[in-house]
This record gives structure tokens, C-alpha cells and sequence, in this order.
């Protein structure tokens, strides 16, 4: 193998090393880890909306970017747990992801808008803004 290769090589082991050992070590502040909660939702109704948009994988842009979204939108939310206690996380994550989702549904994807489905969208919110409310008054641990 010529010389240049092998420090290529050499270079990207201890480049992914140290990037392994700041992942196991980081544990992000309170504001860091809503941060990360926040870049984890907004990926992953970007991720929900190109499933939408894959039309069952047959359009492969959206397939790729919807698979991406979801790694990184996990990925964050882990970081974030190291944080935040999971039940808040958790239930904030899902809660504000799925209204904005049903947002996007109703208004790009001219889904229906029922009285139904928008007292539901309010009750996700009111128990979004509870997991939150919990969260401050417990805080940090």
C-alpha cells in the first residue's frame, strides 16, 4: 500500500477515534440538550414529511434524506436523554412532532381539517406544554 494511503488511513482511524471519544463523553447542558431536542423534532417531521414524499420509496431522494433524517433526529434525541429525563423527551419529542406532522398534513397535503382531529391537535398540545411545565419545576438532576 503506498505511503500516502496508509496515512490516509492512519488519519481517519484517529479522526473517528477522537470523534468517538467526545460522543461518549458529551453530556450536554440543560439548554444544550432542549437545543438538541428541538434539532431532533424538526428532523425528524422533515424525515416524516419525505416518507410522504417517497411515495413508498419510489422516489429515491426523498427515500435517502427521509432514512438521514431519522439517524441524525435519533442520534440527537439520545444525546438529549443524557439530559433530560426520557418521559419528557420522550412525550415532548412525539407530542410537538406529531402536531407539527398533522400541520404539514393539513396544509400542504390539503389533508381534511375536522373538528375532531383539531381538538386532538389541542390536547397533544396542552400535554406538550405539561411535559414542559414538569421539566421546569423538577429541575435540573
Amino acid at each position: 500500500m503506498p505511503a500516502s494511503s496508509t496515512g490516509t488511513i492512519v488519519f481517519f482511524q484517529t479522526f473517528v477515534s477522537c470523534v468517538a471519544n467526545f460522543l461518549q463523553s458529551f453530556t450536554p447542558s440543560l439548554s444544550q440538550a432542549w437545543s438538541l431536542l428541538g434539532v431532533a423534532i424538526a428532523l425528524e417531521v422533515v424525515g416524516t414529511t419525505c416518507m410522504k414524499l417517497s411515495h413508498g420509496f419510489t422516489h429515491l431522494l426523498p427515500s435517502v434524506v427521509m432514512f438521514a433524517c431519522y439517524a441524525l433526529a435519533f442520534s440527537c434525541n439520545t444525546f438529549a436523554t443524557k439530559t433530560l429525563d426520557l418521559s419528557i423527551t420522550y412525550g415532548v419529542w412525539s407530542g410537538v412532532g406529531t402536531v407539527a406532522t398533522a400541520a404539514i398534513g393539513i396544509l400542504y397535503f390539503r389533508e381534511p381539517a375536522t373538528a375532531l382531529k383539531l381538538v386532538c391537535i389541542s390536547l397533544i398540545v396542552i400535554g406538550v406544554f405539561g411535559l414542559h411545565s414538569v421539566s421546569r419545576m423538577q429541575g435540573p438532576h
